[in-house]
């Protein structure tokens, strides 16, 4: 079983070290491709598989085969391979925007086709990817595609059209809690911690807040009902962020990129 990657760049490296730490497959069987003779080399010495810079190559070798590359250069990748790839072949895309439905329009045929939208931190192992999956794949193949995609975190599968939701409260999302932590830190510095410190303090509070939903299965309004005490110091921090709106202001951002992404098919 060959799995190959086209694009090597960041989210193709996190995929490619969770296969492997997770020894789903070995570095023998996996293949990848990308146009930089700079991450060609560099995906060859950290994972130790076989690179090149030749995208034919990779699309004739894949019996899964992933494409890593971003939504602006799917057209010319689809162009240039379409022809290699074999029936049987498993496609997995992490394009945002990219429906299943425009993938085979390119492709020019009906494909065994995931279509998935992970995030940035499954480079360190704690992505959360959402995927769909086309109605010819199979039960088993929907399982292999599960693995694969939880091997850097937490997969789940969800209905096309929940795709560019999936974009909104994952895909980009990260970008919207380091923003938190940011200014989580800024306050703290504001009043006298040193930067360094306060990132510390801040990120393991968030990581902390979360682990605590996904392991307690309790609704955070819950938890955070918990943790305001009548007269005390986070329910006046809690109603300034309400009368900041904090809420009104991620429900808006997260609405407006669901509708970049969904603008992005077009």
């Amino acid at each position: 079983m060959k799995i190959g990657f086209i694009g090597l760049g960041n989210m193709a490296s996190a995929m490619i070290g969770g296969i492997l730490k997770k020894e789903l497959y070995s570095a023998e069987d996996i293949i990848g491709s990308d146009k930089s003779e700079d991450s060609v080399q560099k995906a060859a010495k950290i994972f130790g598989i076989h690179t090149t810079t030749d995208n034919l190559e990779v699309a004739q070798a894949a019996d899964v085969l992933i494409l890593a590359v971003k939504p602006q250069f799917f057209p010319e990748v689809i162009a240039e391979i379409k022809g290699a790839v074999r029936e049987e072949t498993l496609i997995i895309s992490i394009a945002p925007g990219k429906t299943m439905e425009w993938i085979m329009e390119h492709f020019g045929r009906e494909l065994k086709l995931v279509r998935c939208m992970p995030n940035t931190p499954a480079l360190v192992g704690e992505g959360c990817t959402g995927f769909c999956c086309y109605k010819l794949v199979s039960e088993e193949e929907q399982a292999q595609a599960a693995a694969i995609l939880g091997s850097f975190g937490r997969a789940y599968q969800v209905p096309e059209n929940l795709l560019d939701t999936v974009v909104g409260i994952s895909g980009s999302s990260p970008a919207y809690v380091f923003m938190f932590i940011e200014a989580m830190a800024d306050a703290a510095v504001a009043d006298g911690m040193p930067r360094t410190q306060a990132y510390k303090f801040a990120a393991q509070s968030v990581y902390g807040a979360a682990k605590m939903v996904l392991e307690t299965n309790t609704h955070p309004g819950v938890l955070k009902d918990a943790v305001c005490s009548p007269g005390g110091t986070t329910i006046a921090a809690v109603a300034k962020l309400e009368e900041k709106g904090l809420r009104d202001a991620v429900i808006s951002a997260q609405r407006c990129c669901v509708a970049k992404s969904k603008d992005m098919g077009k």
